[in-house]
């Protein structure tokens, strides 16, 4: 401080003095808050300001009066607070690179600002002045806490020091440590990544040199152009021209001849060129591993001169190493500069061979990949990529990701050769070998956003990167993950991921993206044709957490492409199952109820995701907990209701919908709610349309809800009209699958004779016949077809109507039958068996008496042979005879099938065979067919119909005593079984066999 200064100090009241000082303080205070650097340390230092303020406030109170140690507290206060703001403003406004390199410095003044501080205070007379106990105890505590005070820079920023100070000492430190050097400066900072970002800040710390320079701050300067030269090796701080100007500057400087290494280069004791030159205590220079191992070995004495040496001392040859460095720097470039035309020959060999020594250099320093870079050489390794030899594309693959790795300017390089990316995608389809070093380089290219922006619109790159994602070399399957979660950033990137089958992306913005991003993925769900295992997939990740909000909160455009997806993903049956235990239904069902028909495709897709969601119920397991689709009586009236409602495309989806609940568990109950709500007459006012959409459908859930239904019912809605809609159907319907539904309501409809009347007056039995005679046809509906057309010929073979039955024979439907007897399925084998039963219960009135011979036998017509059943002239067409037809093999075949139905119904067929009269010669009949075996095999069956016709039939037949003799010892245990355990009819019935076989007394009490 000048002497003016303090004298003016001395003579201005102390009061004013120290309304200077808080003035400077307050500032000091709020200048603190808005440094770059060391925010800790001037908080500290705010502090403790704070603290004095509020007592220089009491001292100025107090109108104390000068004395010499108060004017050296306040001269020492004065000079230190405005040091203080000088450091606080400088350190708010100059660049954050240069206050970091200064981080100890600024640390060591604050430091020393503090404990002048304390010195200051510790100079106030405290004893003359008037003040409280409190106020000198704080001035006490004050004086000593700043006293003790101790600033140190940060930990991160020591550490960036320190890496400064190992890399200054360390000259030969490459480009890759000083591009991890300045991100980390810039992390420290707060500064951005970017490369434009830290070549701003770079540039600014280098005109804060100059200005140290102007300020003739020497140690300062030289620290600082150090510390220059060292960050300017980053990519970021220089610009790709400026690189490219300094290497062609220096190496057209060289010449195109190596040069040979001076002999000082050479290790007197290995007779190489010295990578680390040290010198002894002779003077004499050798290379460190060398020389350190000729003093491990016992030796003490120099090599060269054979003088004795202090083995303590090996100081680095600073001056020889750098020559030695720029001799192979020289050589090195001139090398380079060589090998690229080299690469243009048409001798593999030769380009192989080059390959490899550029191959080498690459790998000895990241600066000979930077001059690789500046010789231009991307193009020429991307044109090798199109070669047709697989080690030249290997090597030039490898060379390039070197050359990526960490370099932002050689990644522009190689992105911007034309085609770059095509070609390295390309080899994305190779072996392994390449196409793992493919995804790396891609990888490494993907951290440029050019690059990035490229290598999504290659075609096919995205799918060959996520075919890789399932590679057995774990390195490639990682870099092709890290790889689509660079290219994530686009949407348009991540839709050729989901069209690839990974959903990942997909999904994160589905759930967190804008409400605009939502809609594009949500559209993209919707458009995808996924396979099951993706549906699959799509719900275990949670999609439905992101779907269905969307339905319930979406605009409209969105809630429209939401139930596309859903609908998409609900034709797996486990999706939809699942849909609707998390509450699909309820918004679909509100959006279909309530919201406008004018809203174009919206209620149509609801509708239609409604049926898929239906169609999943049909694949419940009895034993698995029900879920339900339409959860009250209201929701089915409803739904249904909207049938007369609505345009074609929903009301197909309702009625499949329906048909697809008439085949779930909930079938029973959703059957007897539709006939309760009428639907009968609305689903035969469909069916009278023309609309190829609406009118099968219709047909199917009709022909479901007349199976099984009440005959009264059904009747109240069958009239003339109602037969010849169906026939009509049969007739001109190219829908096998309606056919077999018409032909299903056909025979479903109760067998009342004037029913059958108006079919047989719509022509409908030529029709019906002819489905029965085409068995060679194939279809995925064909067999429900021929099922129903069966079941519909039962009502024309009735036996009260001869007639009929008469018209359907010479029609040759009893052949046909028993065909299907033996290739249809279960359904169509008991109506095939019941229409033949009911043919057979005609016969024995139709067999024709064989006729008397007359005359002379020996000129008499041979006579006719006699059916053995019914001791006549049998004919299929006359008589409808099951032995003419050929029918009691495959009747007795389909006796022995577990089905019950149909066996019940075969056995029906059978028993014609012995019923009344026709016992004796129809059980030999089916002794013949092996048929009495198999009724005694149904003594225990679990059916009692079954149970009670079989013992019927062993009862008859068991009074014939060649059948007792034969069969009675076979069927003895099923019958005293029977008598323990059957009910007290079958109890009777087996008692009163084995009485016919003599087991049991006619008195028995079993009777």
């Amino acid at each position: 401080m000048t002497l003016e200064m303090i004298s003016s100090l001395y003579t201005a009241p102390a009061t004013e003095a120290l309304s200077q000082i808080l003035e400077i303080i307050c500032e000091v205070i709020v200048a603190s808050k808005d440094v770059l650097i060391e925010k800790r340390i001037f908080a500290e230092l705010a502090h403790y300001l704070q603290r004095m303020e509020s007592i220089i406030k009491e001292l100025n109170k107090k109108g104390i009066n000068h004395s010499e140690s108060l004017n050296n507290a306040i001269a020492i206060l004065n000079r230190e607070i405005k040091v203080a703001k000088q450091l606080t403003l400088e350190c708010g406004k100059k660049n954050k690179v240069y206050l970091l390199m200064n981080c100890r410095s600024i640390a060591k003044q604050l430091e020393n600002i503090t404990r002048e501080l304390s010195h200051a205070l510790s100079f106030i007379p405290l004893a003359s002045l008037d003040l409280s106990s409190g106020i000198v105890e704080e001035i006490g505590k004050l004086c000593d806490n700043m006293g003790k005070a101790e600033f140190k820079a940060a930990l991160a920023e020591e550490e960036i020091l320190e890496k400064i100070e190992a890399g200054i000492q360390e000259r030969s430190v490459d480009r890759s440590y000083a591009n991890n050097l300045l991100v980390l400066i810039a992390q420290t900072l707060g500064i951005s990544t970017e490369r434009s970002a830290l070549k701003k800040e770079f540039e600014e710390f280098k005109n804060e040199i100059e200005s140290a320079h102007v300020r003739k701050n020497m140690a300062e300067a030289i620290q600082m152009d150090q510390i220059i030269a060292l960050l300017g090796r980053a990519d970021a701080a220089s610009s790709p021209k400026e690189k490219e100007v300094r290497y062609f500057t220096k190496r057209n400087s060289l010449g195109s001849q190596p040069l040979e290494p001076l002999q000082s280069f050479y290790c007197p004791i290995t007779r190489d060129v010295m990578t680390d030159p040290v010198e002894t205590s002779s003077g004499q220079t050798f290379e460190r591993s060398a020389i350190e191992k000729w003093f491990a070995d016992g030796n003490k004495l120099c090599p060269l001169t054979m003088t004795p040496l202090d083995t303590s001392i090996l100081r680095p040859n600073k001056t020889l190493r750098q020559s030695i460095a720029e001799w192979r720097d020289r050589n090195t470039m001139i090398r380079i500069a060589s090998i690229k035309p080299k690469l243009l020959s048409e001798n593999e060999e030769e380009v192989f061979n080059c390959l490899e020594q550029l191959q080498d250099l690459c790998e000895q320093s990241d600066l000979h990949q930077e001059w690789v870079v500046l010789e231009n050489y991307p193009p020429t390794l991307i044109k090798l990529l199109g070669e047709r030899n697989r080690d030249i594309r290997i090597h030039a693959l490898l060379i390039l990701c070197i050359l990526a790795k960490d370099s932002d300017d050689a990644k522009v390089k190689i992105v911007e050769v034309d085609n770059s990316i095509e070609l390295i995608a390309h080899s994305l389809g190779r072996r392994i070998d390449e196409r793992k070093l493919a995804v790396a380089l891609l990888l490494e290219l993907s951290r440029s956003d050019l690059a990035r922006d490229r290598i999504g619109k290659v075609q096919g790159c995205i799918l060959l990167v996520v075919t890789m994602l399932s590679s057995d070399d774990n390195q490639a399957s990682r870099d092709a993950r890290e790889l689509l979660e660079n290219l994530s950033f686009s949407d348009q990137n991540i839709i050729q991921m989901a069209k690839a089958n990974y959903f990942k992306y997909l999904l994160q913005r589905l759930s967190s993206g804008p409400e605009d991003v939502k809609c594009i993925m949500a559209t993209t769900l919707a458009e995808l044709e996924l396979t099951d295992p993706n549906k699959s997939s799509l719900l275990e990740d949670g999609v439905l957490g992101s779907l269905l909000p969307l339905v319930s909160n979406g605009d409209l455009p969105m809630k429209t492409v939401t139930i596309k997806a859903l609908k998409n993903l609900a034709t797996l049956p486990k999706n939809g199952l699942r849909m609707i235990k998390e509450g699909a239904m309820p918004p679909l069902l509100d959006l279909l109820f309530h919201h406008s028909p004018a809203i174009p495709g919206l209620r149509e897709q609801a509708a239609a995701t409604i049926m898929h969601l239906a169609i999943s119920t049909m694949s419940q397991e009895t034993e698995q907990l029900q879920v339900s689709l339409l959860e009250s009586d209201d929701d089915i009236f409803k739904l249904f209701s909207l049938i007369n409602l609505s345009g074609p495309d929903i009301q197909k989806s309702i009625l499949r919908t329906f048909f697809a609940l008439c085949q779930s568990l909930s079938a029973t109950n959703v059957k007897a709610k539709l006939r309760q709500h009428l639907s009968v007459p609305v689903l035969v006012q469909l069916c009278e349309l023309d609309n190829p959409e609406v009118r099968p459908n219709a047909v199917k859930l009709l022909c479901c809800l007349t199976d099984d239904g009440d005959e009264a019912t059904i009747l109240e809605h069958v009239d003339q009209r109602y037969v010849e809609t169906f026939v009509k159907i049969i007739k001109s319907s190219t829908d096998e699958d309606e056919i077999g539904s018409a032909m299903g309501i056909i025979s479903n409809l109760p067998e009342d004779p004037q029913i059958t009347r108006w079919f047989l007056d719509a022509g409908a039995l030529p029709f019906i016949f002819n489905f029965l005679h085409d068995t060679k046809q194939k279809g995925p509906c064909k067999g429900q077809l021929i099922e129903n057309a069966v079941g519909a010929v039962r009502r024309f073979t009735v036996s009260m109507n001869q007639e009929l039955q008469k018209k359907a024979a010479e029609a040759g439907i009893i052949p046909a039958l028993v065909q299907w007897l033996e290739v249809g399925n279960t359904m169509t084998k008991k109506h095939s068996a019941i229409s033949l039963a009911q043919f057979s219960q005609s016969s024995p009135r139709l067999s024709r008496p064989l006729p008397k011979r007359g005359g002379f036998l020996c000129f008499s017509a041979p006579p006719e042979s006699a059916c053995p059943v019914h001791r006549g002239i049998c004919s299929v067409e006359s008589s409808f005879c099951l032995l003419e037809a050929d029918a009691v093999g495959p009747l007795v075949r389909v006796l022995a099938e577990a089905d019950p139905g149909a066996s019940e119904a075969s056995f029906d067929a059978l028993l014609t065979l012995i019923d009344g009269e026709l016992l004796q010669s129809g059980s030999k009949v089916l002794a013949e067919a092996n048929a009495i075996p198999l009724i005694i095999r149904l003594l225990g069956s679990s059916s009692p119909t079954l149970l009670e016709k079989a013992l019927n039939a062993m009862e008859r037949i068991f009074r014939q005593v060649e059948f007792k003799q034969k069969y009675g010892a076979s069927a003895q245990m099923s019958l005293v079984d029977l008598t323990q355990r059957g009910s007290s009819s079958t109890k009777s019935l087996a008692a009163r066999i084995l009485a016919h076989l003599n087991v049991l007394h006619e008195q028995s009490s079993y009777f």
